[in-house]
Protein backbone atom coordinates (compact mmCIF):
# COMPACT_ATOMS: atom_id res chain seq x y z
CA UNK A 1 0.00 0.00 0.00
CA UNK A 2 1.31 3.43 -0.98
CA UNK A 3 0.68 6.06 1.69
CA UNK A 4 0.10 9.60 0.45
CA UNK A 5 -0.05 13.04 2.04
CA UNK A 6 -2.38 15.52 0.37
CA UNK A 7 -1.11 19.09 0.50
CA UNK A 8 -4.11 21.37 0.03
CA UNK A 9 -7.79 20.68 0.66
CA UNK A 10 -9.48 23.27 -1.53
CA UNK A 11 -11.63 22.56 -4.59
CA UNK A 12 -8.95 20.71 -6.55
CA UNK A 13 -7.61 19.04 -3.39
CA UNK A 14 -11.03 17.60 -2.57
CA UNK A 15 -11.22 16.05 -6.03
CA UNK A 16 -7.73 14.55 -5.69
CA UNK A 17 -8.64 13.16 -2.26
CA UNK A 18 -11.56 11.24 -3.78
CA UNK A 19 -9.34 9.85 -6.55
CA UNK A 20 -6.65 8.81 -4.06
CA UNK A 21 -9.18 7.12 -1.78
CA UNK A 22 -10.72 5.18 -4.68
CA UNK A 23 -7.41 3.65 -5.80
CA UNK A 24 -7.02 0.06 -4.51
CA UNK A 25 -3.26 0.33 -3.98
CA UNK A 26 -3.19 3.73 -2.27
CA UNK A 27 -4.03 5.07 1.17
CA UNK A 28 -4.66 8.74 1.91
CA UNK A 29 -2.75 8.96 5.18
CA UNK A 30 -2.52 12.70 5.89
CA UNK A 31 -4.23 15.90 4.80
CA UNK A 32 -2.62 19.29 5.31
CA UNK A 33 -4.14 22.69 4.61
CA UNK A 34 -3.54 26.09 6.17
CA UNK A 35 -7.34 26.21 6.44
CA UNK A 36 -7.91 23.59 9.13
CA UNK A 37 -11.66 23.43 8.50
CA UNK A 38 -11.02 22.38 4.90
CA UNK A 39 -8.42 19.85 6.02
CA UNK A 40 -10.76 18.37 8.61
CA UNK A 41 -13.63 18.06 6.16
CA UNK A 42 -11.52 16.30 3.51
CA UNK A 43 -9.85 14.04 6.10
CA UNK A 44 -13.21 12.96 7.55
CA UNK A 45 -14.68 12.25 4.13
CA UNK A 46 -11.69 10.09 3.16
CA UNK A 47 -10.77 8.38 6.43
CA UNK A 48 -7.47 10.25 6.75
CA UNK A 49 -5.69 12.18 9.49
CA UNK A 50 -5.03 15.90 9.57
CA UNK A 51 -1.57 17.22 10.41
CA UNK A 52 -0.55 20.65 11.60
CA UNK A 53 2.52 21.39 9.51
CA UNK A 54 3.95 20.70 6.04
CA UNK A 55 6.95 19.02 7.67
CA UNK A 56 4.73 16.54 9.48
CA UNK A 57 2.82 15.75 6.29
CA UNK A 58 5.84 15.37 4.04
CA UNK A 59 8.71 14.05 6.16
CA UNK A 60 6.88 11.35 8.10
CA UNK A 61 8.32 7.85 7.75
CA UNK A 62 4.78 6.63 7.11
CA UNK A 63 4.58 8.55 3.83
CA UNK A 64 5.68 7.27 0.41
CA UNK A 65 4.44 10.14 -1.78
CA UNK A 66 2.91 13.60 -1.66
CA UNK A 67 0.27 15.18 -3.87
CA UNK A 68 0.54 18.98 -3.96
CA UNK A 69 -2.76 20.77 -4.58
CA UNK A 70 -2.07 23.76 -2.35
CA UNK A 71 -1.70 27.44 -3.28
CA UNK A 72 0.83 28.00 -6.07
CA UNK A 73 3.37 29.95 -3.93
CA UNK A 74 3.87 26.81 -1.79
CA UNK A 75 4.64 24.45 -4.68
CA UNK A 76 8.41 24.79 -4.96
CA UNK A 77 8.82 24.59 -1.18
CA UNK A 78 6.81 21.37 -0.98
CA UNK A 79 8.45 19.85 -4.08
CA UNK A 80 11.90 20.47 -2.62
CA UNK A 81 10.96 19.18 0.82
CA UNK A 82 9.36 16.07 -0.65
CA UNK A 83 12.22 15.28 -3.01
CA UNK A 84 14.87 15.76 -0.32
CA UNK A 85 12.99 13.40 1.99
CA UNK A 86 12.86 10.76 -0.73
CA UNK A 87 9.13 10.98 -1.43
CA UNK A 88 7.56 10.69 -4.86
CA UNK A 89 5.94 13.99 -5.81
CA UNK A 90 2.88 14.90 -7.82
CA UNK A 91 2.36 18.67 -8.17
CA UNK A 92 -0.53 20.53 -9.72
CA UNK A 93 0.37 23.12 -12.36
CA UNK A 94 1.96 25.64 -12.37
CA UNK A 95 5.19 24.84 -10.55
CA UNK A 96 5.32 28.54 -9.69
CA UNK A 97 4.48 31.86 -11.31
CA UNK A 98 8.09 33.04 -11.00
CA UNK A 99 10.57 31.35 -13.36
CA UNK A 100 13.43 32.22 -11.00
CA UNK A 101 11.82 30.18 -8.21
CA UNK A 102 11.26 27.34 -10.67
CA UNK A 103 14.92 27.43 -11.73
CA UNK A 104 16.10 27.45 -8.10
CA UNK A 105 13.86 24.49 -7.32
CA UNK A 106 15.25 22.64 -10.35
CA UNK A 107 18.81 23.17 -9.07
CA UNK A 108 17.86 21.97 -5.60
CA UNK A 109 16.37 18.67 -6.76
CA UNK A 110 18.34 18.05 -9.95
CA UNK A 111 20.40 15.18 -8.56
CA UNK A 112 17.55 13.53 -6.66
CA UNK A 113 16.06 10.46 -8.32
CA UNK A 114 12.38 10.30 -7.36
CA UNK A 115 9.23 10.16 -9.52
CA UNK A 116 8.10 13.78 -9.98
CA UNK A 117 5.00 14.46 -12.07
CA UNK A 118 3.36 17.78 -12.97
CA UNK A 119 -0.43 17.90 -13.22
CA UNK A 120 -1.12 18.65 -16.85
CA UNK A 121 -4.15 16.38 -16.88
CA UNK A 122 -5.24 17.17 -20.45
CA UNK A 123 -2.43 14.97 -21.78
CA UNK A 124 -4.33 12.03 -20.29
CA UNK A 125 -7.68 12.85 -21.90
CA UNK A 126 -8.49 9.94 -24.23
CA UNK A 127 -9.63 12.18 -27.08
CA UNK A 128 -6.71 14.62 -26.90
CA UNK A 129 -4.30 11.68 -26.65
CA UNK A 130 -5.77 10.28 -29.90
CA UNK A 131 -4.78 13.53 -31.61
CA UNK A 132 -1.23 13.19 -30.29
CA UNK A 133 -1.04 9.58 -31.47
CA UNK A 134 -2.38 10.53 -34.91
CA UNK A 135 0.45 13.05 -35.26
CA UNK A 136 3.02 10.58 -33.99
CA UNK A 137 1.88 7.83 -36.37
CA UNK A 138 1.45 10.32 -39.25
CA UNK A 139 -2.18 9.26 -39.70
CA UNK A 140 -2.87 12.78 -40.99
CA UNK A 141 0.46 13.04 -42.79
CA UNK A 142 2.79 15.85 -41.81
CA UNK A 143 1.30 18.16 -39.20
CA UNK A 144 0.82 21.69 -40.55
CA UNK A 145 -1.63 23.42 -38.21
CA UNK A 146 -2.88 22.93 -34.66
CA UNK A 147 -5.97 24.77 -33.37
CA UNK A 148 -6.93 24.69 -29.69
CA UNK A 149 -10.11 26.22 -28.25
CA UNK A 150 -10.42 26.45 -24.47
CA UNK A 151 -13.24 28.52 -22.97
CA UNK A 152 -14.54 28.48 -19.42
CA UNK A 153 -18.32 28.54 -18.81
CA UNK A 154 -18.12 31.63 -16.59
CA UNK A 155 -15.51 33.96 -15.09
CA UNK A 156 -14.08 33.24 -11.64
CA UNK A 157 -14.39 35.62 -8.70
CA UNK A 158 -12.05 38.50 -7.91
CA UNK A 159 -10.31 36.62 -5.06
CA UNK A 160 -9.36 33.82 -7.45
CA UNK A 161 -8.18 36.23 -10.14
CA UNK A 162 -5.98 38.13 -7.69
CA UNK A 163 -4.20 34.90 -6.71
CA UNK A 164 -4.13 33.03 -10.02
CA UNK A 165 -1.14 34.76 -11.60
CA UNK A 166 -2.81 35.97 -14.78
CA UNK A 167 -4.83 34.43 -17.61
CA UNK A 168 -1.82 33.22 -19.62
CA UNK A 169 -0.16 31.44 -16.65
CA UNK A 170 -3.37 30.15 -15.09
CA UNK A 171 -5.52 29.08 -18.05
CA UNK A 172 -3.54 29.14 -21.27
CA UNK A 173 -0.62 27.28 -19.68
CA UNK A 174 -2.70 24.11 -20.16
CA UNK A 175 -2.99 24.86 -23.87
CA UNK A 176 0.70 25.68 -24.19
CA UNK A 177 1.49 22.29 -22.64
CA UNK A 178 -1.08 20.48 -24.77
CA UNK A 179 0.53 22.02 -27.86
CA UNK A 180 3.94 20.79 -26.71
CA UNK A 181 2.49 17.33 -26.03
CA UNK A 182 1.05 17.03 -29.55
CA UNK A 183 4.15 18.51 -31.21
CA UNK A 184 6.46 16.06 -29.43
CA UNK A 185 10.11 16.80 -30.11
CA UNK A 186 9.30 19.84 -32.28
CA UNK A 187 9.62 22.80 -29.85
CA UNK A 188 7.61 26.02 -30.00
CA UNK A 189 9.98 28.85 -30.91
CA UNK A 190 7.74 31.89 -31.46
CA UNK A 191 4.61 33.40 -29.91
CA UNK A 192 2.38 36.35 -30.71
CA UNK A 193 -0.22 37.06 -28.01
CA UNK A 194 -3.35 39.19 -27.85
CA UNK A 195 -5.30 39.78 -24.66
CA UNK A 196 -8.39 41.88 -24.05
CA UNK A 197 -10.92 42.66 -21.36
CA UNK A 198 -14.28 42.62 -23.12
CA UNK A 199 -16.88 41.75 -20.49
CA UNK A 200 -15.61 40.85 -17.00
CA UNK A 201 -15.40 43.66 -14.43
CA UNK A 202 -13.50 41.46 -11.97
CA UNK A 203 -10.82 40.82 -14.59
CA UNK A 204 -10.51 44.58 -15.06
CA UNK A 205 -10.09 45.09 -11.32
CA UNK A 206 -7.41 42.37 -11.25
CA UNK A 207 -5.65 43.92 -14.27
CA UNK A 208 -6.22 40.66 -16.13
CA UNK A 209 -7.81 39.51 -19.39
CA UNK A 210 -11.04 37.66 -20.08
CA UNK A 211 -10.35 36.98 -23.77
CA UNK A 212 -7.11 35.95 -25.46
CA UNK A 213 -5.72 34.64 -28.72
CA UNK A 214 -2.28 33.32 -29.61
CA UNK A 215 -0.37 32.42 -32.74
CA UNK A 216 2.69 30.23 -32.18
CA UNK A 217 5.19 28.55 -34.48
CA UNK A 218 7.25 25.43 -33.98
CA UNK A 219 10.81 24.89 -35.12
CA UNK A 220 9.56 22.77 -38.06
CA UNK A 221 7.09 25.46 -39.09
CA UNK A 222 3.85 24.08 -37.63
CA UNK A 223 1.46 26.97 -36.91
CA UNK A 224 -0.57 26.84 -33.69
CA UNK A 225 -3.66 28.90 -32.95
CA UNK A 226 -5.01 29.02 -29.36
CA UNK A 227 -8.13 30.94 -28.36
CA UNK A 228 -9.34 31.38 -24.79
CA UNK A 229 -12.32 32.99 -23.12
CA UNK A 230 -13.55 33.13 -19.55
CA UNK A 231 -17.19 33.01 -20.73
CA UNK A 232 -18.91 30.39 -22.87
CA UNK A 233 -22.62 30.44 -22.10
CA UNK A 234 -23.08 26.93 -23.57
CA UNK A 235 -20.61 25.14 -21.24
CA UNK A 236 -16.93 24.21 -20.95
CA UNK A 237 -15.69 24.46 -24.53
CA UNK A 238 -12.68 22.18 -25.12
CA UNK A 239 -11.67 21.36 -28.71
CA UNK A 240 -8.46 20.39 -30.46
CA UNK A 241 -7.98 20.20 -34.22
CA UNK A 242 -4.83 18.91 -35.92
CA UNK A 243 -4.58 19.52 -39.66
CA UNK A 244 -2.03 17.72 -41.80
CA UNK A 245 -0.99 16.94 -45.34
CA UNK A 246 -3.27 13.86 -45.47
CA UNK A 247 -6.25 15.02 -43.45
CA UNK A 248 -7.50 16.27 -40.11
CA UNK A 249 -8.35 14.88 -36.67
CA UNK A 250 -10.56 16.62 -34.11
CA UNK A 251 -10.97 16.08 -30.38
CA UNK A 252 -14.40 17.57 -29.76
CA UNK A 253 -16.55 18.64 -26.82
CA UNK A 254 -18.05 15.95 -24.61
CA UNK A 255 -21.74 15.57 -23.80
CA UNK A 256 -23.48 13.32 -21.30
CA UNK A 257 -24.61 11.01 -24.14
CA UNK A 258 -24.11 11.00 -27.89
CA UNK A 259 -27.84 11.47 -28.63
CA UNK A 260 -28.85 13.92 -31.39
CA UNK A 261 -32.39 15.17 -32.02
CA UNK A 262 -33.99 15.90 -35.41
CA UNK A 263 -37.44 17.51 -35.61
CA UNK A 264 -39.42 19.76 -37.95
CA UNK A 265 -38.04 22.74 -36.00
CA UNK A 266 -34.38 21.84 -35.53
CA UNK A 267 -31.82 19.36 -36.85
CA UNK A 268 -28.73 17.88 -35.24
CA UNK A 269 -29.59 19.21 -31.78
CA UNK A 270 -27.32 17.75 -29.08
CA UNK A 271 -27.37 17.76 -25.30
CA UNK A 272 -25.41 20.54 -23.54
CA UNK A 273 -21.66 19.98 -23.29
CA UNK A 274 -20.21 19.19 -19.87
CA UNK A 275 -20.16 22.28 -17.69
CA UNK A 276 -16.75 22.52 -16.04
CA UNK A 277 -13.24 21.10 -15.86
CA UNK A 278 -13.81 18.45 -13.19
CA UNK A 279 -16.74 16.99 -15.15
CA UNK A 280 -15.00 17.27 -18.53
CA UNK A 281 -11.68 15.80 -17.42
CA UNK A 282 -12.75 13.24 -14.79
CA UNK A 283 -11.24 10.36 -16.74
CA UNK A 284 -8.04 12.33 -17.39
CA UNK A 285 -7.57 13.20 -13.71
CA UNK A 286 -7.97 9.54 -12.74
CA UNK A 287 -5.62 8.30 -15.46
CA UNK A 288 -2.88 10.81 -14.65
CA UNK A 289 -2.98 9.64 -11.01
CA UNK A 290 -2.90 5.99 -12.10
CA UNK A 291 0.18 6.84 -14.17
CA UNK A 292 1.83 8.45 -11.13
CA UNK A 293 1.21 5.33 -9.03
CA UNK A 294 2.62 3.06 -11.73
CA UNK A 295 5.75 5.24 -11.85
CA UNK A 296 6.15 4.82 -8.08
CA UNK A 297 5.68 1.06 -8.26
CA UNK A 298 8.19 0.66 -11.09
CA UNK A 299 10.52 3.51 -10.08
CA UNK A 300 10.30 5.12 -13.52
CA UNK A 301 10.18 8.71 -14.72
CA UNK A 302 6.67 10.11 -15.24
CA UNK A 303 5.68 11.14 -18.76
CA UNK A 304 4.89 14.71 -17.57
CA UNK A 305 8.04 16.09 -16.01
CA UNK A 306 9.31 19.10 -14.09
CA UNK A 307 10.84 20.28 -17.38
CA UNK A 308 7.39 20.19 -19.01
CA UNK A 309 6.07 22.47 -16.28
CA UNK A 310 9.04 24.81 -16.64
CA UNK A 311 8.77 25.00 -20.44
CA UNK A 312 5.05 25.78 -20.37
CA UNK A 313 5.74 28.65 -17.96
CA UNK A 314 8.49 29.95 -20.25
CA UNK A 315 5.99 30.06 -23.14
CA UNK A 316 3.45 31.85 -20.93
CA UNK A 317 6.06 34.43 -19.92
CA UNK A 318 6.98 34.96 -23.58
CA UNK A 319 3.28 35.46 -24.36
CA UNK A 320 3.09 38.22 -21.75
CA UNK A 321 6.19 39.81 -23.25
CA UNK A 322 4.58 39.64 -26.70
CA UNK A 323 1.45 41.35 -25.44
CA UNK A 324 3.47 44.02 -23.65
CA UNK A 325 5.73 44.78 -26.61
CA UNK A 326 3.04 44.19 -29.25
CA UNK A 327 5.30 41.97 -31.33
CA UNK A 328 6.29 38.35 -31.95
CA UNK A 329 8.70 36.98 -29.33
CA UNK A 330 11.38 34.37 -29.96
CA UNK A 331 11.32 31.67 -27.27
CA UNK A 332 14.40 30.08 -25.69
CA UNK A 333 14.32 27.49 -22.93
CA UNK A 334 17.71 28.06 -21.28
Amino acid sequence: MINISLMGAGRIGKMHAEIISAHPDVNLQYVYDINKDNALQVAKQNNAEIVNSPEEAIMSDKIDAILIASATPTHTQFITMGAKSGKAVFCEKPIDLDIHKVNECMKEINEINIPLQIGFNRRFDNSHAKVQQARLKKEIGELEMLIITSRDPEPPGLEYLNAAGGFFRDTTIHDFDLSRFILGDDPIIQVTAFGENLFDENAKKADDFDTAMFILKSREGVLIHINNSRRAVYGYDQRVEAFGSKGMIISNNQTITSVESYTNKITSSKEPILHFFIERYTQAYKDQFNHFIECIKNNIKPSVTFEDGRNALIIANAAYESHKQKKTIEITYE
